[in-house]
């Protein structure tokens, strides 16, 4: 993470606010601007943890918010240690500690062996704007709380960011959630990774979702999650970055476009490639299409490439399905409230049943893709190679990019839809 000091701002100083709040920080605003009250609390937090108490959060005051940050911390087990003792001292529960340490003897402690805490609070923020840090942070901590969830990189972005996967279950049947292939659409990241989040503690604490036994959701399958496919929009959507060389490049592009308000109307990759108009999948119509309504070159939004798959981000969650080969995939995209689950005639007949199905839980509308926004999307490409059930949830309402104040409603509506996915086909 950036270094942090008076007068900084964007979702860093967000992260920092509420990371200084959890770890003890009680009234600090996670309003994203660092200000005399974060200063205060952050030399107060440096003071108590041997730290330079210089209001300024760089390496070492990062590395010791860490545990705020991911939700869990080390312990390094010393004799006469108990798993009650610690969790009553790290202020946690007991069968937590047992899930983020499989094949612990409770009565028989390693002295000298490093031992995970998960911490009180949930590891995934929904209150706060997003950055790809947050994504890389959530990740990390989930995996460490929930060791049957394995995170890997799909890819780099253009910028070099890590694409991650999150990846639960297994089985023959697999399914693919993606989000935020459009940058102002981020909202569907904290999307995915609470569903990630609730689900993994649902299986660890034999707990249901949907009026399903958890556990048994994932029994024969396997989900593969990629939350936030275009990393580095983003940060540009959401102010985290805010100078340098690619951040000047992507003002140049949207300078031609006054019209689309900069940053907040930015869809495109840090390229001024539209992702889900990279697909092979009637790409040279989108091409005439967007062409037509004047779209011929880097531009914010709707402009399709040179070529089909010219986009790192775009190639990388391609040649990912291809080798993955899902029996279903979900695209998270905001915002209209519905279900595009068509493009042309490819539909697989089941793809009806269970789109009106993902529908009555979420009461969002199920629809046919408009034309002028139905080829080269990821959703086109996976209905025309696989001939399997692949659809575009499109959440919320209003103008892009949502606020987190509306997350729970999204989040209510489509908790029925991420969960009967795992059991559709």
């Amino acid at each position: 993470m950036r270094t942090l000091r008076r007068g900084s701002e964007g979702p860093a100083v967000q992260l920092l606010q509420l990371a200084l709040r959890r770890s003890g920080g009680e009234g600090l605003e996670t309003d994203g601007r660092f200000g005399p009250a974060t200063d205060a609390a952050l030399r107060r937090f440096q003071a108590k943890n041997g730290l330079v108490a210089d209001g300024v959060a760089g390496t070492n005051t990062h590395r010791a918010l860490q545990p705020w940050y991911t939700g869990y911390r080390t312990h390094t087990i010393r004799s006469g240690d108990t798993l009650w003792s610690l969790a009553r001292r790290y202020g946690t529960a007991l069968p937590a500690i047992e899930t983020a340490n499989p094949g612990l003897e409770a009565e028989n402690l390693p002295v000298g062996a490093q031992l995970v805490v998960p911490l009180s609070f949930p590891v995934v923020p929904t209150t706060i704007d997003w950055c790809s840090d947050l994504v890389a942070l959530c990740a990390q901590g989930l995996a460490a709380r929930y060791p049957f969830l394995a995170v890997n990189e799909l890819g780099r972005s253009a910028m070099g960011k890590p694409i991650w996967t999150l990846r639960l279950g297994g089985g023959a049947n697999r399914v693919l959630y993606n989000a935020e292939h459009h940058a102002n659409e981020w909202l569907t990241t904290p999307l995915l990774l609470r569903f990630a989040e609730t689900l993994c503690a649902a299986v660890a604490g034999g707990g249901s979702l949907g009026g399903m036994n958890a556990a048994e959701l994932l029994y024969g399958t396997e989900l593969v999650l990629v939350p936030a496919v275009n990393p580095d929009g983003l940060d540009l959507v959401t102010g985290e970055l805010r100078q340098g060389g690619w951040y000047e490049q992507a003002r140049r592009i949207a300078a031609r476009w006054p019209a689309i308000p900069f940053p907040a109307g930015w869809k495109a990759n840090l390229q001024g490639v539209d992702l889900n108009l990279q697909y092979p999948a009637g790409w040279e119509q989108a091409r005439d299409n967007k062409f037509a309504q004047g779209v011929r070159a880097p531009a914010p939004a709707d402009y399709v490439g040179a070529a089909p798959l010219t986009a790192a981000e775009s190639r990388a969650l391609y040649e990912f399905t291809l080798a993955y080969a899902p029996s279903l995939t979900l695209s998270y995209h905001s915002q209209g409230e519905v279900i595009y689950w068509k493009y042309l005639d490819y539909a697989p007949p089941e793809s009806e049943a269970i789109v009106r199905r993902f529908a009555a839980v979420s009461g969002y509308a199920a629809e046919d893709t408009p034309y002028a926004a139905g080829f080269a999307g990821y959703k086109d490409f996976f209905l025309q190679d696989f001939r399997r059930p692949g659809f575009t949830v499109e959440v919320g309402r209003g103008v892009n990019p949502l606020p987190p104040t509306d997350f729970e409603a999204i989040w209510r509506a489509n908790l029925g839809i991420l969960t009967l996915g795992l059991t559709a086909t």
